[in-house]
């Protein structure tokens, strides 16, 4: 068995987080030259609700990676900092957004006993999550959210259903992969049926779906490329990999040729600092490129140059002009990773990649030590998934790649985000706690 240390480690981790999180919050009314009595309950109020969490895991998951909720509680807390600087209103949403959240993951650990039992419901699984992809279409309750079709409006309530999906694909794909691995493996791609490669062509078609029909470039980049993460561990087969790579560019090649929307997007990314004199869909005027369509692009590029190495420091970065207007458009969602630069600098940016990628390897380390091959395969690609979105907005932001939609995880403000974000933790160390357990006696403190 898992040694209880590992426990009392996870519970230690929260306080540094906890003192964290109130030393930003300080750090942004000092900025404002304002006094709250309260800043250091708020703290002690995001200490309570982890501790209440980690309780939880000590007494269903005994065995789960110590390491991976604290690192969760870490980029929520840094991401409630962060949105307080923005709106205070951000962080209230923000805040009810991540008590809900945990609810859902200590729900899920209370409720999910074997994480085998998901295989069983499969393809109901599979159905639900293509559903929730269709959803934004649908006339009367989808929504457009800065021209995709990514949120279903129901009146009292607006969610990305694109978040949940995410979690239902992996799921399918992880149990599907399962059983067919081994025809993967010691079949010869002619020779694999058009049954074995169905998979690989729902998934590709759900992915050109989006970025044509939905308009969701990021979320197809992500589905896809988890996806062929999950393939790759299945079958150890570069040569499937790379048919899924050629089907993927091939196929986002040929739209951003005939596509409208999606040839915008690419053209923002090659040159959005163009002073051509253009149309601009937003006012109906005519205006530079720079100042319309590559406005955004734009002004992430100079917002995270301001930063420099050492940042502004919280509240000090210039986010609004004068009179109240945005300078930096969707800073709470897309492009809270230019603010983060901005305001920490280089330094302070490298550190949250650093998280992140510290997340990553506890994930795969379950994934690893997981002894059957769905949790394996469950866990390598709700991992993948993970990072994947947090690539496509951090190079979206960065211009390494065109600027999409996504959430950074547990961040940016969104409660279909960070609830689904709490989803995934939660099935990560529900396969972590079985995977330690079957291994027996866990040496050291971070293997």
């Amino acid at each position: 068995m898992a040694r209880k240390g590992d426990r009392w480690r996870e519970l230690f981790g929260l306080i540094p987080v906890s003192l964290l999180v109130t030393a930003g919050f300080t750090a942004v009314l000092i900025n404002r030259s304002a006094n709250d009595a309260p800043t250091i309950t708020y703290g002690v109020f995001f200490l309570g609700c982890c501790v209440l969490g980690s309780l939880v895991i000590r007494w269903r998951l005994p065995a789960a990676d110590p390491w991976l909720f604290p690192l969760s509680a870490l980029l929520a807390g840094f991401g409630l900092v962060t949105l307080y600087r923005l709106d205070e209103k951000f962080a209230a949403e923000q805040a009810l957004y991540f008590l809900v959240g945990l609810g859902l993951m200590l729900a899920t650990i209370l409720w999910l006993r074997d994480i085998r039992a998901l295989e069983r419901y499969r393809y109901t699984i599979a159905a639900i999550g293509i559903g929730l992809l269709v959803l934004p279409r649908m006339p009367g309750i989808g929504a457009q959210v800065n021209g995709a079709f990514l949120a279903i409006n129901l009146g009292f309530i607006q969610f990305q259903p694109a978040e949940f999906a995410k979690i239902a694909i992996v799921v399918f794909l992880a149990s599907y992969l399962n059983d067919t691995r081994d025809v993967l493996v010691r079949g010869r791609i002619p020779q694999i049926s058009l049954k074995h490669m169905g998979p690989l062509l729902v998934i590709w078609g759900a992915s050109m779906l989006m970025l044509v029909f939905i308009r969701d470039l990021g979320s197809s980049l992500m589905f896809f490329g988890g996806f062929l993460a999950v393939l790759y561990v299945a079958t150890s087969r570069i040569s499937l990999v790379l048919v899924g790579l050629v089907m993927f560019f091939g196929g986002a090649a040929f739209f951003a040729s005939n596509v409208g929307h999606v040839e915008d997007r690419v053209q923002t990314w090659l040159d959005p600092f163009s002073t051509e004199r253009v149309l601009c869909p937003g006012t109906g005027t005519t205006e530079k490129y720079v100042d319309c369509q590559g406005f955004q692009i734009a002004q992430s590029l100079f917002a995270q140059a301001d930063g420099g190495l050492f940042g502004q420091g919280f509240g000090n970065a210039l986010i609004k002009v004068p009179g109240g207007g945005p300078l930096l458009p969707a800073a709470e969602t897309d492009l809270i990773y230019a603010v983060i630069t901005d305001e920490l600098g280089l330094f302070g940016a490298t550190g949250v990649i650093l998280i992140y990628l510290m997340f990553a390897w506890r994930g795969f380390r379950a994934a690893i030590d997981a002894t059957d091959g769905f949790s394996k395969l469950l866990a390598a690609g709700l991992t993948s998934v993970f990072c994947l979105q947090v690539f496509v907005i951090v190079g979206g932001v960065t211009r390494v790649i065109p600027l999409t939609g996504v959430t950074l995880p547990f961040i940016s403000a969104g409660g279909s985000s960070i609830l689904a974000n709490f989803v995934l933790l939660a099935l990560i160390l529900i396969v972590s706690d079985r995977a330690r357990r079957d291994r027996g006696d866990v040496q050291g403190g971070l293997v």
